[in-house]
């Protein structure tokens, strides 16, 4: 059984309303996280150095970063294909090209192709340049990636993406903060396939309950439960910091770099 977690220090006996006020840990019932994600090191078994601990698996689209999909891409479609509807984009869409663009499956011209079911044609290029002018930090969270870097925390990716990850990397820079290691162009496996949460477990060398997953959707989040994992369901920054405080994650104040050379 799952439980959730309130910010008060005794449990909760039923889940709150997944409201913005309202806590969004969850973990599976087995675990614990006296015992884990407040433990400060492990050793790595590869290195045999110190490992802090727990290691921080993100989401990233609408995690980190803000997701054109809604909001930039039908604006996109409807200049370009006047009156072409949100509705009528998903509608008209394939159904699995870009699921298979993320697995690495198809590669870009290939989606091209596909993208729509009637095989229309569309601009590539362009629809590439929106997403890059699109994405952007979401508001604070960069500041806590700063945070949980100075404080030594082993960050990775865990996305859903295609291999223009690397434009969101070129743009916003997030390999300063976390490895894009669990990508699903990368891995072939997406979220919520419980074998791409073992994969990740397997990969990193700890044990699930020691690995602290975050992400803006329940699916995902009840599929790290599963394998044991942590599970934060993102909603906003302030929400994240609070969230991972209660974990005992430290969260130091971030130095940026420009200040650290004035100092």
């Amino acid at each position: 059984m799952v439980s959730l977690l309130p910010r008060a220090p005794c449990l909760a006996s039923l889940p709150k309303p997944a409201t913005a006020a309202s806590f969004s840990l969850w973990r599976p019932a087995m675990s614990s996280l006296s015992a884990t994600a407040h433990a400060p090191v492990a050793v790595g078994a590869a290195t045999g150095q110190p490992r802090k601990l727990p290691v921080l698996l993100f989401d990233v689209m609408d995690t980190i970063v803000r997701d054109p999909f809604y909001h930039h891409i039908p604006d996109f479609f409807q200049f370009r294909i006047p009156l072409m509807s949100m509705k009528e984009l998903l509608e008209s869409k394939h159904p699995t090209a870009w699921s298979e663009f993320e697995m690495g499956l198809i590669d870009e011209n290939e989606l091209a192709k596909k993208f729509f079911n009637d095989g229309r044609s569309f601009d590539l290029e362009g629809l590439k340049e929106c997403m890059v002018s699109a994405y952007e930090y979401i508001d604070g969270v960069e500041e806590i990636l700063c945070c949980l870097k100075q404080n030594n925390y082993e960050m990775h990716a865990f996305t859903n993406y295609p291999v223009w990850y690397q434009l969101v990397e070129n743009k916003l820079k997030l390999s300063k903060y976390l490895s894009w290691t669990f990508c699903s162009c990368l891995t072939g496996k997406r979220k919520p396939s419980p074998d791409f949460y073992l994969q990740a477990v397997d990969h990193l060398n700890v044990d699930p309950a020691s690995c602290i997953f975050i992400d803006d959707r329940m699916a995902n989040i009840e599929a790290a439960l599963s394998v044991g994992m942590v599970g934060l369901h993102f909603k906003n920054a302030e929400v994240l910091r609070k969230d991972l405080c209660s974990l005992g994650v430290e969260l130091a104040p971030c130095v940026h770099e420009d200040e650290a050379q004035v100092q």
